[in-house]
């Protein structure tokens, strides 16, 4: 039988190999780092004394690949989150708080209650997600939505930050274009926020292992891809160091690796230039968030907190932190784009996160930060400006049995969970054809 190679188990090549191993095929997994996962994965923190993400991911109903893989794997009710489609947020600047809620269906009445839209807002404002949906190719988020709009810092900017890691004026309009046209466009329905009950591993790694190996599929880890060999119009040779591995006839190799290393070893294959990072601080908080009776029915004031929602999260505007996730006595923040913040000492980071950690979830005001955990992702997304997305290739290369995957690929989606899986299945579908 032949053997379809995939090389890289981060979430590309894992949805890649789960698709391929249920078809029926023979699958040889191989990853250079000593665990699978990639980017997503858990792990134990000494310092909290908890098992944490190296990162917080949201993942929306709309996230067809991701849920369908999640099916494969086992793992659909590992999921939680609102039964309704809820958005949080807090300004820090002027101690406002407001919850984003869609309505369900596309018609979007929502914007004609106060209490669903962003706080201060008109239904007017909205029309500026008609200038990004009509946005072409060359168009940054800046171009349709300046920094003078009304709904920039409350809407744009965390909501460009959060899916495409970058500034909005020069993040690049066309796939934040594709994303609202598969969640908020749809409604309520699409856009219900999930995220992992106890944590990436749990969810999308561990049962994606076992699933593998019941096909028969074992990932061998410590396997760092050194180079390719070929032969006519085919990959012929993977050479991993000391272990060289024939690409017999009849073969198929997927290449789900970082397009940084995808430029090192196909140099004629075009990839996006350059990186931005994400910065996260994990607190363990003395106790779990308490639950408050619910006080935002039918719109929320501005008591509410995640708690009384029954959202695991809070946005926050106008503060260092930008995301504030919340499972059991574990706050986890996300600041996208982190840029110079990556620089300064890791106290100083702790306490202005902790500042912004303490107002989101009405602490008391001054309280000291509790044990923390800082986490700088410096390569956490490819820079996904205008000029990176007609740098992304597609699936295929000139050489026939040769496919690549990954969410830096083209398509057509930011660099999140839900692309990196459609990338996998993408390349699954071309290596059984």
């Amino acid at each position: 039988m032949a053997t379809v190679h995939v090389v890289g188990a981060g979430i590309a090549g894992l949805a890649a190999a789960v698709r391929l191993s249920a078809s029926g095929r023979r699958v040889a997994l191989y990853e250079a780092s000593p665990q699978p996962g990639g980017r997503c994965r858990s792990f134990h923190d000494r310092t909290l004394d908890r098992t944490i993400d190296n990162g917080n991911h949201l993942l929306l109903s709309a996230n067809r690949a991701i849920l369908a893989y999640l099916e494969e794997i086992g793992a659909a009710d590992s999921l939680t989150g609102p039964s309704e489609a809820a958005f949080p947020f807090v300004d820090l600047a002027t101690g406002e708080r407001w919850t984003l809620r869609p309505n369900r269906g596309p018609l979007p009445w929502w914007l004609l209650n106060a209490g669903r839209r962003v706080g201060g807002s008109r239904p007017l404002d909205y029309l500026s997600v008609l200038r990004v949906l009509a946005a072409g190719h060359g168009a940054t988020v800046g171009d349709c939505v300046p920094v003078t709009h009304p709904l920039y810092a409350r809407f744009w900017e965390p909501l460009v930050l959060a899916v495409l890691n970058i500034d909005p004026a020069r993040g690049a309009a066309a796939p934040l274009r594709n994303v609202l046209l598969e969640t908020f466009c749809r409604g309520a329905a699409a856009c219900r926020p999930l995220i992992p009950r106890e944590g990436l591993s749990a969810s999308l790694i561990a049962p994606a292992l076992a699933t593998l190996r019941g096909h028969g599929t074992v990932a061998r880890t410590g396997w760092r891809l050194r180079g390719l060999g070929f032969h006519d119009d085919r990959a012929a040779l993977l050479d991993f160091g000391s272990d060289l591995v024939t690409v017999a006839a009849g073969d198929q190799v997927v290449l789900a690796l970082p397009s940084t290393a995808i430029g090192e070893l196909l140099p004629s294959v075009p990839t996006p230039h350059g990186e931005d990072a994400i910065l996260n601080v994990h607190f363990r908080l003395p106790r779990p968030p308490e639950p408050r009776a619910p006080t935002c029915a039918p719109a929320c004031t501005p008591a509410c907190t995640p708690a009384c929602t029954n959202v695991p999260f809070i946005g926050i505007v106008n503060g260092t932190a930008h995301w504030v996730f919340l499972r059991n006595d574990i706050a986890s923040v996300t600041i996208s784009s982190a840029g110079d913040l990556l620089e300064r000492p890791t106290p100083e980071i702790i306490r202005l996160v902790w500042a912004d950690v303490a107002t989101a979830l009405t602490l008391p005001a001054g309280s000291k930060p509790p044990l923390a955990r800082v986490i700088k992702e410096r390569r956490a997304t490819f820079s996904q400006c205008v000029a990176n997305q007609a740098l992304r290739p597609a699936p295929t290369t000139r050489w026939r049995n040769l496919f690549l995957a990954g969410d830096w690929t083209a398509t057509g989606l930011p660099a999140t969970l839900e692309g990196a899986v459609r990338s996998g299945h993408t390349a699954a579908a071309l290596a059984t054809t």
